[in-house]
């Protein structure tokens, strides 16, 4: 595959559309009547986008977003067909790395300051032979470039901060080709004419800028070097921007004087303009070509479609594509490109734990409160029972103080969910632009996580639990205390990401989580023993995360502890249903085997179970659909 070089792509660079067609499939119908269709959302489009401001204006549905996400390399190329060139060449490889791209929703971190967020996007788009002052250098000619120097050591605040930061970011690698999807939403009039005019003089510059637009006021208009309008799916014009009005008097559609260009396009586009197509004063003899166009039958979209492939600015473009594509006619250069990356595994781990580090330190509070309210409550529990007495009538209570650390685990890590579902399309947008691997992201994100969010909370919890009611002593008892009800919370948080990490907090698998608990509480075995249970239903044990953890906490808990040997216990105070004077006993009572080997089996199976649901996680961010 032909490739262009490294100076070409950074200095005047043109970017060219050769017959780009879309379709996608669709289905109707249902179940066995259900049918597959194809339908065609962009059709035959052609144009060119040389440095300065190009617009992409739509109607509603038009397909400006599409033709953004196929420029700019991010579209999921089945149903793609057509080229799209550099300079004349085919895209490079790691064309999404060296270009810039700026999403409508702005992916910034607002717990992050300016510089935090730059410093992020420099360590690991820039190749790592820069020297740290090289990277710092270039820090500092982008902040300076767009106007960020007051606030560069502030966190992200404004909607013009967050743009110009998002902007920012595009900006770190030089890109000679910026792409901008909708740059001034959540804008007042007046940021976005600011964020305009800095857009123009980064355009000055030498820099291919495209962006899609809705509707922009005409002082911002009034900045594009050329539109490219289009209505579902085709191209209505595509020329210099300040002579699209003449060219839609030419087809007979006057703009008011007052009125906004932006939305004189779209009215006619719609059939809504208020100057409908004006009278042709037809000449003495035959209907010249414009005529007989507008005036036939045809909807107003495909009689702006043909007229525009029959206008000037039509067969300019055609010998400018001609002349730039230099026999280039395959269409491979469409295909999916594996990305490369500028950095190793292990740099991209470690800037990944550090921002997930800064992203805590710029907003602790949720943490704290998080670890008073586990505190709050480990004393409350412990309170309940100030310390349990070694004696035949605490036996419930050992076990009832094991049940609620079980529990524990399990609800404070249903939020688990968040770890990759709050940074969803963050993720993707990084991963797109070549920040990282979905390995280096997922472990480091994981071991976050894990460590903050599991660890010490599960940690306190217990701790606090075990000195309070005085459960059995020993450090090697502790420590597998510990251990095991760590291993239920990271195998819950596991199982809960590879259930729910493509759904929103409101779906159905958020339910199915909820369901499973409620359904593996219930036959834990705290009151129920697996052993007197029917064969068909004995087999749920081996699916229940909390059953192995209580299990593993009933044995390392009761074995060798007596429970009659006290100075004031006599048979008169031990009821009946409680004359069980070793652990052993209650141990057997629950079906549990006495051997050592009962403990790592159990906490054995835990692991084994965060594996498998860890391995589910890492496959579906692998897998994830990461074009739009």
């Amino acid at each position: 595959m032909a490739s262009i070089d490294q100076k070409s792509f950074t200095q005047g660079t043109v970017l060219s559309i050769h017959n780009i067609c879309y379709r996608v499939k669709e289905k109707s119908g249902f179940l066995l009547c259900r049918r597959t269709f194809e339908r065609e959302v962009l059709t035959n489009i052609n144009g060119t986008m040389k440095p300065g401001l190009n617009a992409i204006m739509e109607c509603t549905g038009g397909g400006k977003s599409l033709l953004m996400d196929i420029l700019a390399a991010r579209k999921d190329p089945n149903g793609l067909s057509g080229d799209v060139l550099i300079n004349g060449a085919p895209r490079p490889a790691n064309f999404k790395c060296n270009s810039g791209f700026m999403v409508q929703d702005d992916l910034v971190l607002g717990t992050l300051t300016v510089r935090e967020n730059l410093a992020f996007s420099a360590a690991l788009r820039l190749p790592t032979t820069m020297t740290k002052h090289e990277k710092d250098e270039r820090m500092k000619v982008v902040i300076e470039e767009l106007g960020l120097d007051e606030v560069a050591d502030s966190k992200v605040g404004s909607g013009e901060e967050r743009k110009k930061t998002s902007i920012a970011m595009g900006l770190i690698t030089d890109p000679s080709i910026l792409f901008l999807d909708e740059p001034t939403t959540g804008l007042d009039s007046s940021t976005a004419n600011a964020i305009f005019l800095l857009l123009k003089n980064i355009s000055e510059q030498g820099r291919t800028i495209i962006f899609s637009f809705h509707q922009p006021q005409n002082s911002i208009f009034k900045l594009f070097d050329s539109l490219t309008l289009l209505a579902s799916g085709k191209l209505m014009y595509h020329g210099p921007a300040q002579k699209a009005l003449e060219y839609f008097e030419s087809a007979g559609y006057h703009c008011e004087l007052l009125n906004n260009p932006s939305d004189f396009f779209v009215d006619v586009i719609n059939g809504d303009s208020p100057a409908a197509v004006t009278a042709m004063q037809e000449e003495v003899g035959e209907a010249n070509e414009t005529e007989q166009l507008l005036m036939g039958k045809l909807p107003v979209i495909e009689r702006l479609a043909q007229f525009y492939s029959k206008s000037p600015f039509y067969r300019e473009t055609e010998t400018e594509l001609e002349r730039l594509s230099s026999g280039q006619h395959s269409s491979s250069n469409l295909a999916f490109k594996e990305i490369t990356y500028v950095t190793t595994f292990c740099h991209q781990f470690r800037w990944i734990l550090w921002r997930s580090f800064r992203n805590l330190m710029g907003h602790p509070q949720p943490w704290i409160v998080q670890i008073t309210i586990i505190l709050i409550l480990g004393l409350i529990v412990g309170g309940t029972f100030l310390q349990l007495k070694n004696d035949c009538t605490e036996i419930q209570n050992r076990a009832w103080s094991l049940y609620v650390l079980t529990v524990f685990q399990c609800v404070t890590s249903v939020s688990a969910r968040e770890i990759f579902l709050m940074e969803r399309n963050l993720f993707i947008h990084e991963y797109l632009n070549g920040y990282y691997r979905v390995s280096s992201y997922f472990l480091g994100k994981l071991l976050f996580d894990l460590l903050f969010g599991r660890f010490f909370p599960s940690f306190i919890f217990t701790l606090v639990l075990y000195l309070m009611l005085g459960l059995k002593r020993g450090i090697t008892s502790f420590l597998i205390t510990m251990i095991t009800t760590l291993m239920v919370a990271y195998s819950t948080t596991a199982m809960i990401l590879a259930i729910g990490i493509h759904e929103n907090a409101a779906s159905g698998k958020t339910l199915l989580v909820i369901v499973y608990f409620v359904f593996m509480l219930v036959f834990l075995g705290m009151s129920l023993n697996f052993e007197t249970m029917t064969p068909q239903l004995s087999w749920l044990q081996y699916f229940s995360i909390p059953h192995y953890g209580y299990m593993a906490l009933q044995h390392n808990e009761f074995l060798e502890q007596k429970f009659c040997s006290g100075p004031n216990t006599t048979m008169s105070n031990c009821r009946p249903s409680f004359l069980i004077c070793t652990g052993e006993e209650f141990l057997i009572i629950q079906g549990l085997d006495l051997s050592p080997w009962s403990i790592w089996k159990n906490i054995l199976s835990l692991a084994c179970m965060m594996i498998i649901f860890l391995t589910i996680v890492y496959l579906k961010l692998l897998f994830l659909k990461k074009h739009s």
